[in-house]
């Protein structure tokens, strides 16, 4: 891995163009399904940001995460997920992430900061759960190379080891709870959303992921 490296060998043109075939589009934006894009200003997540998913064991982070994929899945982008074990490839597709434009690394142990920035090269979204709290230094150097490669970084975290630093957005779970009947039905998760900008002001919110197919809804 070379990432945080000033050796770092770079792309040939032609093979990063391959990979990144949506790179140069015009939008600055990348689209979120719902219920996500009613409750984001701009409705979509901007090129270049930082996004944190903050949520205990147990609570629905990783879904919550994956879910902010679908809709720019679905319009053909490339994403990441690295240091989830099992990111559950089933629920995935029924949550209508596109498998085949996924890139996985699910055990990076302490590589986890330089498997994230090689993969920046090849991937419009890219999800990172650390292993542990991340030092300040690595994700500011993350965060820069997510800057200057106008990818989409989502930062799964847990409220004892939060992400050091600010972000543009951030989704934090609060409370979850499943609704049964002779199975498992769905589950309401409720969600402050808060950022900069327009995001400034945080908004609660309660919404079902997974409701009864598997995918993320409002109530």
């Amino acid at each position: 891995m070379f990432a945080f490296s000033s050796t770092r060998p770079t792309l040939p043109s032609d093979l990063a163009a391959s990979l990144r075939p949506l790179t140069l589009a015009k939008s600055r934006m990348m689209p979120l399904g719902e219920p996500w894009k009613a409750l984001v200003p701009g409705g979509g997540l901007r090129r270049g940001s930082t996004v944190v998913v903050e949520a205990a064991p147990g609570l629905g982070g990783l879904s919550l995460a994956l879910s902010l994929l679908t809709a720019s899945s679905a319009n053909g982008h490339w994403a990441g997920v690295v240091g989830v074990d099992d990111p559950g490839v089933v629920a995935m597709a029924e949550l209508g992430v596109d498998l085949r434009r996924v890139l996985f690394v699910p055990r990076p142990r302490g590589a986890w900061a330089e498997s994230a920035a090689d993969l920046l090269d090849g991937v419009d979204l890219l999800v990172v759960r650390p292993p542990s709290r991340a030092a300040h230094g690595v994700a500011r150097k993350l965060m820069d190379r997510v800057r200057e490669r106008g990818t989409v970084l989502i930062v799964l975290s847990e409220p004892g080891a939060a992400w050091p630093l600010p972000a543009e957005l951030s989704f934090v779970v609060t409370e979850s709870r499943w609704a049964t009947s002779s199975r498992l039905d769905a589950r309401y998760l409720s969600v402050r959303v808060a950022g900069r900008g327009e995001a400034g002001r945080a908004s609660e919110h309660v919404v079902m992921l997974p409701n009864r197919r598997g995918q993320a809804a409002a109530t």
